[in-house]
């Protein structure tokens, strides 16, 4: 079980590494959350590789996307940004687009409204029953992932979900 409230920040040399938090530390996992604004996530992540002498590919990122219907699930070894702008942070910052990541559907469709209040709002009640299956799914990849391949990772995980709505033409998948 994963203690969320286990808060702890990673000691840099002398100083601190004061835009990211480790949220949880286990047998090699570290589950770490960026104190930076969301488009400035490459600062923290860069801080977090260097400090732990990580390469791109061994690190999986995990966000919210618009470009995926609410509920999809998406896993990729490697790619640009799209349109979201702390992924776009993360790899400018790293380098390198070879990075891992789990891209959980929000909503396409839904930017008659400001995209940022869109995200940063609470998920209305009934949308609840879409968002939590697919985060425990998120959570089965990133443990799969801790013991296995990004590669083993896509093959459970990178299929259509039949509970889950088809996607509007010309979304991305």
């Amino acid at each position: 079980m994963i203690d969320l409230y286990r808060e702890e920040h990673i000691p840099r040399g002398k100083g601190r590494i004061t835009c990211s938090s480790i949220v949880y530390r286990h047998a090699g996992l570290l589950l770490v959350k960026p104190m930076t604004y969301m488009n400035e996530s490459g600062r923290a992540v860069r801080e977090v590789v260097e400090r732990f002498g990580l390469r791109p590919a061994d690190i999986l990122i995990v966000y919210d996307d618009l470009d995926l219907p609410l509920g999809r699930m998406r896993i990729l070894p490697k790619g640009g940004p799209g349109t979201h702008k702390g992924m776009r942070s993360v790899l400018d910052a790293l380098g390198s687009e070879e990075v891992p990541r789990i891209r959980v559907g929000i909503g396409v469709g839904k930017r008659d409204s400001d995209a940022v209040s869109f995200v940063l709002s609470r998920f209305p009640e009934d949308e609840w029953r879409t968002i939590v299956p697919v985060l425990r799914r998120a959570a089965e990849a990133i443990e799969l992932f801790r013991t296995g391949t990004i590669e083993a990772v896509m093959n459970r995980f990178n299929r259509r979900d039949p509970d889950v709505a088809p996607s509007p033409p010309g979304a991305i998948l």
